[in-house]
């Protein structure tokens, strides 16, 4: 062997040992990150099993994780197309509370005026218990997606008009004046500066929106309706079908926790510049 094919495989097995040594270095990135929340909801899982064989419990009054692991396997088919039900509904109302509420945002940061009127009513619209809206949603607009659709949106709403407000709002005020002195008008104040400095305001009030979008299709699945996650469990209770309801509320949180993740991956997506910012700012701290 020559020398420059010693040399050549030298490289190589360096090459392969660097590629295996980031590999290995990530996944105990990942296992260190992952793996203390992975124990501790296995250990919550398994304390509960324990609990519920050791003092025999009935399944009626509280199932143990394998029986709900169970249900949701045999009950698949019927869990499924109630739960593309609720999904709709939280997707839709969801898609309606963000559209409604970043354009009243907008019209509040551009008007004091509008501030001062809508605002109130923003505000006002969160201390009316839902429970008590959703009956007369049935009333006025009758069964179906609709009144449930309409309940998601307004839970979805306030969260997502406040975040984007203030974030419009918090933006420097140095460089608007900045702007203000080379000519730029208040509109374009607001598109090139207002606008891009509440991206991770939206986002954050976006992720609070997403998860309760769930709880607000439950409401209005529980107050009225003959399909969805919210009134199969209705159906299950007086049935003693407890398993049952646990596997709902196992889906719905599934539900929740991936609609969270997914808009998160949007926000990182979106606005990349905002988490380099972060982890420079975290790299800084070090």
């Amino acid at each position: 062997m020559t020398l420059e094919d010693r040399t050549s495989s030298v490289n190589v097995r360096s090459g392969v040992s660097g590629r295996l040594s980031g590999y290995s270095g990530r996944l105990s990135a990942l296992a260190a990150r992952w793996l203390p929340p992975l124990l501790i909801v296995v250990g919550v899982l398994g304390a509960w099993e324990g609990y519920v064989h050791i003092f025999d419990v009935q399944k009626w009054l509280l199932p143990a994780p394998s029986v709900i692991a169970v249900t949701i396997v045999d009950d698949v088919g019927l869990l499924s197309r109630h739960a593309l039900v609720t999904l709709e509904e939280v997707l839709v109302g969801f898609a309606l509370a963000l559209a409604t509420g970043v354009v009243v945002a907008a019209g509040i940061a551009l008007s004091r005026t509008a501030e001062r009127a809508i605002y109130p009513f923003v505000i006002a619209s969160q201390t009316i218990p839902i429970i008590a809206i959703a009956p007369l949603l049935l009333v006025w607009v009758g069964y179906g997606l609709a009144p449930k659709i309409i309940v998601v949106a307004l839970i979805a709403f306030f969260p997502i008009v406040v975040n984007t407000v203030d974030g419009m709002k918090s933006a420097d005020p140095d460089v608007v004046n900045l702007m203000r002195t080379l000519g730029a008008s208040r509109w374009q104040i607001f598109l090139k500066l207002q606008a891009p400095w509440s991206m991770p305001f939206l986002f954050s009030g976006t992720k609070i929106a997403i998860t309760v979008c769930v709880i607000g299709a439950v409401i209005g699945e529980w107050v009225g309706s003959s399909e969805g996650l919210g009134y199969l469990m209705i159906r299950s209770k007086p049935q003693f079908l407890t398993e049952r309801v646990f596997a709902a509320i196992a889906i719905l949180s599934a539900i929740g926790v991936g609609l969270f993740v997914l808009v998160g991956v949007v926000e990182k997506l979106a606005i990349p510049w905002w988490h380099g910012e972060r982890r420079l700012r975290a790299f800084g701290e070090k």
